[in-house]
């Protein structure tokens, strides 16, 4: 084992900075000629910044530097993806911090000095209001992190900025477009510039495939990472639901919500895991967290396929040329493909059961989160005050699409009723036996799908347009992990390849999907088109 490799094994157990003697960061203008000389700073993954920085080819306040300018290059002007709301001012000294520590003789792991992008519905602290899009939120300014940034924080990551999302993480309405918000406009898919880049992360999203950060966190409750994800050819990681604290994220759903990592690459994600993972004592959902996490990204290799027994389900819809070219890759890997038919499963009752928690839980978790802030900085405690400012501000907050959603949300009962316990027990386990059905009959590994269909044209005012599959349900009800691979390009546009495992099987998922994505190599560079139809 080389001293990086166990430095980085011993990052699995991060939760005080780290202490090891690396090389010497250089002067920020020799680590400029160098990262220059290397390629342009989206051409570089995470690990290949983090191996610079380790080497003393690179630091942190140079990386940080070139991102800013790609920002600025790319969302503030030029495309105008509307992918990042705001950067933050003290980015630059986060940067020279950790450069800092490293000139000392410290190096906290392999996220040292990395800059980050986070959805702006995480809590950060700064000058920056945790919106989660919306206006009714733009005081929202905590001075706090959520435990999930303290962690990263703690790796030595720094905070670059927040990204844009659907409003509400895409609750307000059932016929809201993706990717707007009141406050971030618009998000724009970097593939093609009048497609769509799903809901809700999809400005964490469209910031990876453009290369503006070194990683982005998105959450989900259903679809939310995995589908921003897919249609902007980046990796998405829904963890396990309780392996990543939701605490002073802005939530729809307790018994869904999740905060995960979206990334160039598989190991990229497993690293930012790695960080991001473990118990929050005010966080009930998480109590076994440490049980359970570890370094995501040790023993990841490209013959992690070998042995594995992969059940492979076929929805209506898919690319078949690129979805069979996918699964042949899977078996050159040395898996062993199980084809699956879906289980005798009542999707529509799962649905609406899914629907009634969604509603129930958004009602009383989102009170929660409200009555919790400090003292005087919001003053909306409740969705009812939501929907009411929206009404009073229609022009800016309601101009394309309506809140229907939340109105309905706003008449149940509660927590304590009797229906909302049902549709929760119901929900949950027609998806988990559907899974775990399919996962134990069949002594499978993991299972894979296809994650999304190509992106739609953005059509404010009329709604999304989906089209293709989607993987999404069945793992975001029952709270399993699934991750999303860049699968090839279909009309042109990114799809993805989605690995699902069963509760607290992160790693073999990842494992999976890394091992998947060695052979495939389908990651796409995005072309920055006004349509597919442009030159």
């Amino acid at each position: 084992m080389t001293y990086k490799d166990a430095l980085w094994a011993s990052f699995a157990l991060i939760s005080i900075p780290l202490c090891a003697s690396v090389a010497p960061p250089p002067t920020t203008e020799a680590a400029k000629a160098n990262l220059s000389k290397a390629g342009t700073i989206e051409s570089f993954d995470l690990f290949q910044l983090a191996d610079g920085i380790d080497d003393g080819a690179l630091n942190s306040e140079a990386i940080t530097a070139a991102y800013l300018a790609r920002i600025a290059e790319v969302d503030d002007s030029g495309p105008k993806l509307n992918a990042v709301i705001a950067t933050f001012p003290d980015a630059l000294d986060q940067a020279r911090a950790m450069d800092a520590e490293i000139k000392a003789g410290k190096y906290r792991g392999p996220l040292h000095g990395l800059p980050v992008l986070v959805k702006d519905n995480i809590e950060v602290a700064g000058p920056i209001p945790t919106t989660a899009g919306s206006l009714a939120l733009a005081g929202n300014i905590t001075g706090r992190d959520a435990p999930l940034i303290t962690r990263l924080r703690e790796a030595g990551v720094v905070i670059l900025g927040k990204t844009n999302l659907s409003e509400w993480a895409n609750i307000r309405s059932d016929n809201s477009t993706s990717g707007w918000s009141a406050v971030g406009g618009l998000t724009k898919n970097p593939h093609a510039l009048d497609r769509n880049s799903c809901g809700s992360s999809s400005g964490s999203g469209s910031a990876m495939a453009a290369g503006l950060a070194a990683a982005t966190i998105g959450t989900e409750t259903d679809g939310s990472i995995t589908c921003p994800a897919g249609v902007n050819g980046v990796v998405g990681f829904k963890p396990t639901v309780g392996l990543v604290s939701r605490r002073f994220v802005v939530p729809i759903s307790h018994s869904q919500d999740t905060a995960g990592p979206m990334t160039r690459s598989v190991r990229d994600a497993a690293i930012m895991l790695t960080a991001m993972a473990g118990t929050d004592p005010l966080d009930i959902a998480t109590a076994d967290a440490d049980q359970w996490r570890g370094n995501y990204a040790a023993g990841l290799s490209a013959d992690g396929l070998k042995g594995m027994r992969v059940g492979v389900l076929r929805a209506p819809n898919v690319d078949a040329v690129r979805f069979d070219a996918a699964i042949a890759e899977l078996e050159e890997g040395g898996a062993e493909i199980v084809i699956l038919k879906m289980p005798n499963l009542d999707r529509q009752k799962m649905g609406q059961a899914e629907f009634k928690v969604l509603l129930a839980e958004l009602k009383a978790d989102l009170a929660d989160y409200l009555q919790a802030l400090p003292e005087n900085l919001v003053p909306h405690k409740s969705l009812a005050d939501i929907i009411a400012f929206n009404k009073a501000h229609a022009d800016k907050e309601l101009a394309y699409f309506g809140q229907e959603t939340f109105e309905l949300a706003d008449k149940e009962a509660g927590l304590d009723d009797p229906a909302y316990r049902d549709a929760l027990a119901t929900s949950r386990q027609l998806a988990a036996d559907a899974l775990n059905g399919m996962l134990s009959t069949q002594k499978l590994d993991v299972i894979v799908a296809q994650t999304n269909g190509p992106a739609w044209v953005s059509t404010l005012g009329k709604g999304d347009a989906f089209s293709g599959p989607s993987a999404s349900q069945l793992p975001a009800i029952a709270g399993f992990p699934h991750l999303t691979v860049p699968m090839g390009l279909s009309g042109g546009l990114p799809v993805g390849l989605s690995f699902i495992g069963g509760k607290w099987h992160d790693y073999k998922v990842l494992k999976a999907g890394y091992a998947f994505e060695q052979l495939s190599k389908e990651r796409a560079t995005p072309t920055y088109k006004l349509s597919l139809d442009s030159k």
